[in-house]
């Protein structure tokens, strides 16, 4: 089983915080089926993932649901350390992409490894920084680039090494801010130019040439 101690910087604190944090630690479950966090919700503590991955994820009055950023293993959640210090609602929803398992550290635990821990100071400061980064990369992308050049570039970038995306219609949908039948739309494109194969829950890229010919010409 996965610690969160295997994990930098947890794996650096003092031999105090780590006793601290064992005493302290609550493990977690997610499911894909329904939201961990949602909009408007308390926050209680702050949580890491120690295997699978979130999805931070905003959602319109019309229903649709566009992705803000992914939390990945060894990572936290920006928002929840922010709503947890300012005493804030949190501003989004969360969802496991897959079965996912977090390390949640209550409120109180977390502000005495803040205050006592350089290395808790240090990924609280870099953590901010990355989701900053992260959201005017997105920004920029949804201002700069046609549907079909950031599903192009959704699929490269998520994708496996042996070119294997583990995401259905809807999920792409949603972490593209569009619907279904627009997703098929565009799939049913670049199958015809064999640049990727659908198969039943997942994609398989053919052609990384092309689509990253898409991503920079449109």
């Amino acid at each position: 089983m996965v610690k969160l101690e295997q994990f930098s910087p947890f794996s650096s604190l003092t031999a105090a915080g780590k006793s601290r944090l064992r005493e302290g630690l609550v493990s977690r479950h997610g499911s894909s089926q329904v939201p961990l966090l949602f909009k408007g919700q308390a926050i209680s503590g702050a949580y890491f993932v120690l295997e699978g991955q979130l999805r931070v994820y905003s959602l319109a009055p019309n229903g649709t649901e566009a992705t803000m950023y992914l939390i990945d293993a060894g990572e936290t959640c920006v928002f929840a350390l922010n709503s947890l210090f300012n005493d804030l609602l949190y501003p989004a929803w969360v969802q496991a992409v897959a079965e996912t398992t977090l390390a949640f550290l209550p409120g109180p635990l977390f502000r005495a490894l803040f205050a006592e821990e350089p290395v808790i100071r240090d990924l609280t400061v870099r953590t901010l920084s990355t989701l900053v980064f992260r959201l005017m990369a997105e920004l920029e992308e949804v201002h700069s680039l046609k549907l079909n050049q950031r599903l192009a570039n959704l699929l490269l970038t998520h994708a496996s090494t042996a070119g294997v995306l583990a995401m259905t219609q809807q999920q792409l949908a949603f972490h593209l801010g569009t619907t279904r039948e627009v997703v098929a739309r565009l799939l049913r494109e670049f199958v015809a130019l064999d640049y990727v194969e659908t198969r039943r829950g997942l994609l398989v890229i053919r052609n990384v040439a092309g689509l990253n010919q898409v991503v920079s010409q449109g």
